[in-house]
């Protein structure tokens, strides 16, 4: 007799699962498994959290953030791709907000638009570096800061992971870090602050720095001056260890030694992040901050 298909219709041959019984795990079992030994994460992952607050001190948030996250597994082959922005509106300045706002989603969007084929079609080979697609996409948000809030500025600190790798795009003094497990913390990006530049020309020390009443004034923003130097820089994504950025009202009021506990303490990273800003806030919160934290897991 044949099928509706024209296929002959007969036994199915029992494949290997059918001769697997399965049976509920007690708590106590499941317990010891997953204490007993350490579970890989297959395909290899991103971890991201991120956190906000407006601060105590001031009346608006000026700061901006976007994180976007992909992960492909399958076909004996995956890659992580993921997007990190912190971006801090200039102080004083009329609708710093609108700014930092505007250069996060176009700085964004250019980069997606950019590495669509690629992460459609991972075979494909791009036709530009990273690191050009970066400087072509501050371009793009220099000039729709220009539009959306003539006058004002804003910082734009990106960070960009494509497989094991992190390139790192920065004006301003919103910050990187590198958070090793050993009680390091290296910092990746410079300030682009008249203060900095005066304590690399041995003219302030840190500590003079960290309580000079114009440490926040900066000479290299975003949407000022036709002029745009962004320092952009490729390196491997550590392992082990967590890449934070974050606004100055993170860095500035909090020591690395208190980053480091508060990120080691804390259970993952979406907690790390709140526990981050209660602690910003704990010590003043002068300044709205912004933090977002990521981790490989491997």
């Amino acid at each position: 007799m044949k099928s509706l298909f024209g296929k002959p219709r007969g036994k199915k041959r029992p494949s290997a699962r059918q001769n697997v019984s399965t049976v509920p795990l007690s708590e106590r079992q499941i317990k010891s498994i997953l204490s007993s030994q350490t579970l890989p994460y297959e395909p290899n992952q991103l971890a991201v959290g991120c956190g906000q607050s407006i601060g105590r001190q001031r009346e608006h948030n000026e700061d901006s953030l976007l994180t976007f996250t992909m992960t492909v597994g399958g076909n004996g082959s995956s890659y992580l791709f993921g997007l990190y922005i912190v971006a801090d509106g200039m102080g004083g300045h009329q609708h710093g907000e609108v700014a930092s706002g505007v250069a996060a989603r176009t700085l964004a969007s250019y980069i997606l638009r950019k590495l669509h084929p690629f992460l459609n079609t991972p075979s494909k080979t791009l036709d530009e570096s990273l690191q050009e697609i970066m400087q072509a996409a501050f371009s793009e948000a220099q000039r729709a800061v220009t539009r959306a809030a003539p006058g004002s500025g804003t910082t734009l600190t990106a960070a960009l992971v494509l497989g094991q790798q992190v390139t790192i795009a920065h004006i301003g003094d919103t910050r990187v870090y590198i958070i090793h497990p050993d009680g390091r913390m290296e910092a990746l990006t410079r300030d682009h602050s008249l203060v900095k530049r005066l304590e690399e020309l041995g003219q302030l020390t840190s500590q003079e720095a960290a309580l000079h009443p114009h440490r926040n004034v900066l000479y290299r923003a975003l949407g000022q001056g036709e002029i745009l130097e962004p320092d952009i820089f490729t390196i491997p994504f550590p392992q082990p260890g967590f890449l934070l950025l974050c606004s100055d009202g993170l860095w500035g009021v909090v020591s690395e030694e208190e980053i480091f506990r508060t990120i080691m303490d804390s259970p993952n990273v979406q907690r790390a992040c709140q526990n981050l800003i209660a602690v910003a806030n704990s010590a003043g919160g002068p300044d709205n901050i912004s933090v977002v934290l990521t981790q490989l897991l491997s």
